[in-house]
């Protein structure tokens, strides 16, 4: 860990081994007249360098600040019907004005063409047809190729390696952070630009006084107001017969947005997930989420394998979704949102797993057939006003759920059914105000969530559960011996208030911000289980007190605060310190227990960030939180959670406490004007906790958690790097990065302490080209290496390697004919134990162009490969799962863009 942080200090000091420079002054024209939009670059003389770049305002004047290890640069400057200077100066400060000569010149032709990439302050915006190819249709297609910019696997847009805030669409921010609606339908043809707003701050009123350290997405439509979309319609050959439909209409004008979506499928593709939250905005906003379950019951679960989606997923899903936005005022500062959305999905999976428990010697069999079925509601209506003179938004969400679990699980030959009914109410309040006050601006915000979760697990036959208990007081485990024929049956509900309430007053002078705010929380769960079973022998009495629990959990947290914002040309700095004074209370009624917490913490949280030589940013972070626990940590009755074994807390224990310290650092480069970005940086982090997990498992594999009073220790630290480029000569975009997170933790299984360590290391490129007027091309990989030890897996037990990669090919023989070819391989390896999985698809596509339709024939899963297999390392045990697989199928569809 030394020689990590040791590492990463020589690379972060390196940079400001020759100090910085800084050179000012004013460009005219020959008769003394401000040029405005002129560029000021430094050049390193005979190298064709850029080192840095500045735009002269509307003054005429210019800045820029950089750093050479030469005596002597070249300082060039450029305006339109101006005759360039260059000028070789000094590396020292100066302040240089120029004369620029007119020069005007005969233009026999007149060709424009767009920078790819280009930046004015904090914005960067690229060019949408420099980075498409021909088989491209939407957004997020494109997106992709973007250098800088990475589009995770859910949907998640990174840049720099780091979420962004907001996502836009002719500046306005209709989806509230639920982008992948349109960042997946939106048609490429309808985007002039993506904007990336470095460092933004979406609340207008808090910009150049609070600053941020994410960056959001704009992105610019050809029209201001457009009509758009994107269709699909297929039908397909498989077992069963395959559909796949989406229809996504969408408006965006001026004064009002909307978006239609509906998508049905029981092909493989996972679309109910558009609607999720990816962006959260900023803190100011007020407090948003993903509405969730409190899922405290499960059936056994059958593995799900590291593939696409679509090369497993067992589905019949309908999503409907809808978000409207229009202006309510006529200065367009109100806006009133609407959205709402529908799921409908039914998912089945199967896995057979060998588990060999390193521990005890045993080995057992398990096998799992799932069916999931979801059926839920959300509906959200938003007041937003969001001007440079006050800010208001009030979101209101209510969320329904009704679903169910049901589950075939095989274990050493014994069959068990499970079925869990999960029905959900949720409904939450978020209010958050700031109103100027002469000089000064006052923030209310006010947060009110009510979750009402019900839950009921069943188990037939009951003898399928062959869990251990202890005898009596003593450390003896005995196997719970249920009646043949009978059913095991766990009840489970909770219900959840949470709020919170704080106000502040915010002053700013010379660049400063400070912001002094009081507030207090306060929530309550109420919890109330019950666990029936019948046993040969009453051993153990489940009609006592110890498996029931009647519990409340409280927590009351006045808080005050100091929040300190600096925000210069080259400096951001944020920080925050607060007191928290925690008053905890957990009532159980069965056990005669009442035990409670009163604690004031302290936990500061510090982000700086430095900007020099107009593209390199360094910053620093740190942060100390403490985790006082929640309802699901204390209470002390028996819990089936799982048909897998009980959990359990002792009525002794204190409440539980979880303190995290965390640092970071991190140097970001990004130059436009050569397409090179680059980031580097190292995380640490140190949790704390006073409870620690204690396993007592059994040869079938059964197991009962128990959390006892020891403290225990978990640490990560990590460093990264990632550098992309595009080629514009050869119209390529290549990116290569690293990882290497090192982290130790400590545990208990059948009253042997574990201390496991973890070293991985992962390696990622990626690279696309659309070069040739006959073929482009997409690939991903990614090589891995780990290793874990912990005295009961050690040596090649421990040691993992994983690789994988996806290639799309695409060749254009004819005009407006597209053959595709798809290649994903998934390797996994554990000692001399290797397992390859190979997948191949095949598309042949026909462009009617004038009307803008695609007909599409796909052929996918070309070896009809059935399973997927795989090694999973735990604590104590190996376990290698073969996972069912969508077997080989034929689509055909016909794709289009609504206008």
């Amino acid at each position: 860990m030394k020689k990590n942080i040791s590492l990463f200090l020589m690379i972060f000091i390196s940079v400001f081994t020759f100090a910085q420079k800084t050179v000012s002054g004013k460009i005219t024209d020959d008769d003394g007249v401000a040029i405005p939009s002129a560029s000021v670059t430094i050049e390193e003389s005979g190298k064709d360098a850029i080192l840095a770049y500045g735009i002269t305002n509307s003054k005429g004047e210019y800045k820029v600040t950089f750093t050479s290890a030469e005596s002597n640069v070249d300082l060039k400057v450029k305006a339109f019907n101006q005759k360039p200077v260059t000028k070789q100066i000094s590396n020292t400060d100066q302040n240089l004005s120029f004369k620029m000569q007119s020069e005007a010149t005969e233009i026999k032709e007149v060709q424009l063409k767009t920078k790819m990439i280009t930046a004015r302050g904090d914005t960067i915006s690229y060019d949408l047809k420099a980075f498409n190819s021909k088989n491209d249709r939407t957004l997020a297609d494109v997106m992709k190729k973007i250098p800088g910019i990475e589009v995770n696997k859910d949907g998640t847009i990174l840049y720099q390696g780091n979420a962004i805030n907001k996502f836009y669409v002719n500046g306005k921010d209709l989806m509230e952070g639920g982008y992948g609606t349109i960042n997946n339908s939106l048609p490429k043809d309808a985007v002039q630009k993506v904007e990336v707003l470095e460092n933004h701050q979406p609340v207008k009123i808090l910009q150049d006084k609070v600053p941020s350290d994410q960056a959001a997405i704009n992105i610019k439509l050809k029209n201001s107001v457009t009509m758009t979309g994107r269709g699909e319609v297929g039908t397909g050959f498989g077992d069963p017969w395959l559909w796949n439909v989406k229809l996504t209409p969408m408006f965006f004008g001026q004064k009002s947005q909307w978006v239609v979506n509906y998508k049905t499928n029981n092909m493989g593709e996972q679309v109910e997930n558009e609607g999720n939250i990816l962006a959260f905005g900023s803190g100011w906003e007020g407090r948003r989420s993903n509405i969730s379950q409190n899922n405290w019951l499960d059936v056994e679960n059958a593995s799900v394998p590291d593939l696409p989606v679509k090369r497993y997923l067992m589905n019949s899903v309908h999503y409907l979704s809808a978000n409207y936005l229009t202006n309510i005022d006529k200065k367009k500062e109100w806006e009133l949102k609407a959205n709402a959305n529908y799921t409908n999905n039914a998912v089945e999976r199967e896995s057979n797993s060998t588990i060999t428990d390193i521990q005890q010697g045993t080995k057992y069999n398990t096998k799992f057939l799932n069916n999931f079925y979801t059926d839920k509601v959300k509906g959200e209506l938003i007041f937003t006003k969001n001007a440079k003179k006050g800010f208001f938004k009030n979101t209101t969400t209510f969320s329904q759920f009704w679903n169910a679990d049901r589950a075939l699980a095989e274990r050493r030959g014994s069959i068990g059914n499970e079925a869990l009914e999960s029905p959900t109410s949720s409904f939450q309040n978020s209010l958050s105000t700031i109103i100027p006050w002469k000089e000064k601006m006052v923030n209310f915000k006010s947060y009110i969530s009510y979750q009402d979760d019900k839950q009921i697990l069943e188990i037939s036959p009951a003898e399928y559960l062959q869990f251990p208990y202890k005898v009596s007081d003593t450390a003896q485990l005995a196997t719970i011996k249920f009646t043949p024929g009978s059913t095991a049956l766990q009840y489970f509900r909770i219900k959840s208030l949470d709020t919170s309430h704080s106000a502040n007053i915010s002053f700013s002078t010379k660049g400063w911000t400070f912001t002094p705010q009081v507030g207090i929380d306060f929530s309550t769960d109420r919890l109330t289980t019950n666990f029936d079973g019948i046993t040969d022998d009453n051993k153990p009495d489940f009609t006592g007190f110890a498996y029931e629990n009647d519990l409340k959990f409280t927590k009351i947290n006045p808080n005050a605060s100091v929040g300190i914002n600096y925000k210069s040309e080259a400096w951001s700095l944020f920080a925050n310190f607060p007191v928290n004074f925690n008053n905890i209370k957990a009532e159980d009624a069965f056990r005669n227990v009442s035990k409670s917490l009163n604690k004031t913490t302290f936990t500061p949280n510090v982000f700086a960030q430095y900007s020099f030589a107009s593209f390199f940013k360094a910053s620093l972070n740190g942060s100390i939180s403490n985790n006082f626990g929640d309802i699901q940590t204390a209470y002390a009755g028996y819990i089936l959670t799982s048909p897998g074994g009980f959990n359990v807390m002792n009525p002794k224990n204190p409440i539980p406490q979880t303190t995290t310290k965390s640092a970071g650092a991190r140097l970001e480069y990004r130059n436009p004007l050569n397409n090179i970005f680059f980031n580097a940086g190292y995380r640490l982090s140190d949790a704390k906790n006073n409870l620690l997990a204690s396993s007592a498992v059994n040869e079938f594999g059964f197991s009962v958690i128990e959390y006892i009073e020891s403290e225990n220790k978990r640490t990560n630290n990590s460093y990264y790097a990632e550098i992309g480029k595009y080629f514009p000569k050869f119209k390529t975009n290549a990116s290569l990065n690293y990882n290497n997170t090192n982290s130790k933790s400590q545990s208990r299984r059948n009253e042997q302490d574990i201390n496991t360590r973890t070293d991985g290391n992962t390696l990622g490129f990626k690279l696309n080209n659309t070069y040739f007027s006959w073929m482009s091309f997409d690939f991903n990989m990614t090589k891995s290496w780990n290793k874990q030890s912990n005295g009961i897996i050690q040596d090649d037990l421990g040691k993992t390697e994983g690789y994988t990669h996806n290639l799309n090919v695409f060749f254009y023989p004819l005009e407006n004919h597209t053959i595709g070819f798809y290649w994903d391989q998934i390797n996994s390896k554990l000692g001399q134990t290797k397992l390859n999985n190979g997948f191949f698809d095949v598309s042949y596509q026909f462009s009617w162009a004038k009307k803008k339709v695609d007909f599409e024939l796909k052929w996918m899963n070309i070896g009809d490969r059935k399973v997927f297999e795989r090694i999973n390392v735990g604590d104590a045990t190996i376990t290698q799962t073969t996972m069912q697989l969508r077997p080989s199928q034929v689509m055909f569809t016909v794709k289009f863009n609504f206008k």
